[in-house]
């Protein structure tokens, strides 16, 4: 029986097709199985992946946090399993016109994905084996799987030997497939326990650490601080609810019986070097603060408000010899460095001030989350969290602005970037239906370590109205707002502005968060509905 062209060439396409993916699948399992034995952070998407967010232009990256939020590294991760998907397609179809140019391309993969795994910070050369290894397993089974499929006879075609000794018919390529599917599962499988195994420690540790009695507690957040306004969050934000914006594709989980911080640098006379222990032996304290990102943009959600406990990162440098730049000290930037190498410079003099820079290791009564830093993270009021709020340090280095620039400011930011004086409407909601009558316009308004004194609200541009605030919890926290609305029918724009403790008024001018923050009103349009 003769092979019609036109289907033979159907069938050499599926057969490239599925080759190409499924040889994808196998080199990515085998590629996590190695990362699971070392680094995660070395498996070839999250590696890849932090490649393209430190490549990434500002306005893009500030584009994707818009329009993704807190979703933007699941966004990531699945855009790059979507190319890898589409170039397994390719590739596919290439190995079944010419197998040994589809083995190079995938060895090029493979080397890209090293590459970008050995330019992570703290990479070592170990982290460029689960993007080859990976490499090596998808071109094995695409060979396999290829050259299989040119033996593979169309079902009820009938054979006379011309395809020899080896040859195979559909179902036989087909178990080929799903067999090797199902040893692809089993190592994806085992890499998971692998990687979990690997966290276990970590994991333990957070369940055994007791958080100590405060030395300082913070008093009790005042009556009247939360307005409990229908719309209107807590006034201290739940951990499951705090925003999180960082760079890391998979979170560190760090061992706290493991974990050390060096201090060390220009003006430190007693380096140091502590484990949590050791830096607990210091007076602890408690203090409520507002954090607030930088990609925050005017009315955004990347604020949040928690109680923090932990110990006085400025009683600690001065412990190390640490003089502040107002008193003679050589060093005005304090570069705290990640396990994971990210870098974060904070002025020196902000960090001594008096005021509660800490680091912190708890949160809301209970231990940081992973995700949150775990088992220390700092906490520096006044300043936006990408020259403030270093997660899982390991690190802490005096230098000067001049001498380094950290992450984020060799990517565009300001070096120094002090929280302007914001406020946002939180109910109603843009673009709300409501009825006539009487609505609570409510919010929070925050200008860290400098307070809110009042809030306004006006409505279609008219005479601003003054604005109940909730009672003050000092001056490192946001405060809740309220203005009670006689709803008229039509469509209406809501605004507020901000004053804060030092007088001045929130600004109207609009501005982009790059490079020291968004400025500008935040603005909500809403319908009232006509009576009847």
């Amino acid at each position: 029986m003769e092979t019609h062209p036109s289907r033979d060439a159907r069938s050499r396409r599926a057969t490239g097709v599925v080759s190409g993916l499924v040889a994808a699948v196998a080199g990515l399992a085998a590629a996590q199985l190695a990362s699971a034995a070392g680094r995660p952070e070395a498996s070839p998407v999250t590696a890849v992946g932090g490649a393209v967010v430190d490549l990434t232009p500002v306005a893009v990256r500030e584009w994707a946090i818009r329009l993704f939020g807190t979703s933007d590294k699941l966004v990531l991760g699945l855009g790059i399993l979507a190319v890898l998907a589409a170039v397994a397609v390719g590739t596919g179809l290439l190995a079944v016109r010419h197998l040994p140019a589809a083995l190079a391309v995938t060895g090029g993969f493979g080397l890209v994905g090293a590459l970008a795994a050995l330019s992570r910070p703290e990479a070592s050369w170990r982290d460029a084996l689960p993007s080859l290894v990976g490499a090596l397993v998808s071109a094995g089974v695409l060979y396999l799987l290829v050259t299989a499929g040119r033996r593979t006879r169309p079902a009820g075609a009938v054979h006379d030997g011309a395809d020899g000794a080896g040859a195979m018919d559909r179902r036989r390529f087909g178990r080929l497939v799903v067999a090797v599917l199902a040893a692809s599962a089993g190592v994806g499988l085992g890499a998971r326990r692998l990687g979990a195994h690997g966290s276990a420690d970590a994991t333990a540790s957070r369940a055994r650490f007791l958080l100590p009695r405060p030395t300082v507690p913070a008093p009790p957040v005042p009556a009247g601080a939360d307005l409990r306004v229908p719309g209107l969050g807590p006034f201290l934000t739940p951990n499951q609810d705090f925003y999180r914006v960082d760079t890391a594709l998979v979170v560190p989980r760090v061992d706290a019986e493991t974990w050390r911080l060096r201090i060390h640098g220009d003006g430190v006379t007693r380096p140091l070097e502590l484990d949590l222990r050791q830096l607990l032996a210091r007076p602890v304290v408690e203090h409520d603060i507002t954090l607030t990102c930088v990609s925050n943009e005017v009315g955004g959600p990347y604020a949040g408000n928690a109680r923090w406990l932990g110990v006085r990162l400025g009683d600690l440098l001065r412990e190390a010899g640490v003089r502040p730049p107002s008193e003679g000290g050589p060093a005005d930037q304090l570069v705290a460095r990640s396990v994971d190498g990210m870098t974060i410079g904070t002025p020196v003099e902000a960090v001594m001030d008096g005021r509660a820079a800490l680091l912190a290791v708890g949160m809301n009564g209970r231990p940081l989350p992973f995700a949150h830093g775990f088992p220390v993270r700092m906490v520096v009021p006044g300043l936006y969290g990408y020259v403030s709020a270093c997660k899982w340090p390991a690190e802490l280095r005096l230098t000067t602005f001049a001498a380094y620039d950290a992450y984020w400011v060799r990517r565009s930011w300001a070096q120094q970037a002090r929280i302007k004086t914001q406020s946002r409407i939180d109910t109603p909601r843009p673009y709300a239906d409501l009825s006539p009558g009487r609505v609570a316009v409510a919010g929070v308004a925050w200008a860290q370590h400098r307070g809110i004194e009042r809030v306004q609200v006006r409505v279609d541009g008219g005479a601003w109205q003054e604005a109940r605030l909730g009672t003050s919890d000092g001056v490192d926290t946001w405060r809740q707002w309220v203005w009670p609305w006689q709803a008229t029918a039509g469509r209406h724009t809501l605004e507020v502005r901000a004053t804060d403790g030092t007088g001045t008024v929130q600004t109207g001018t609009r501005t982009g968060t790059v490079p020291d923050g968004a400025t500008g009103r935040h603005r909500v349009e809403v319908h009232v509905r006509a009576l009847g």
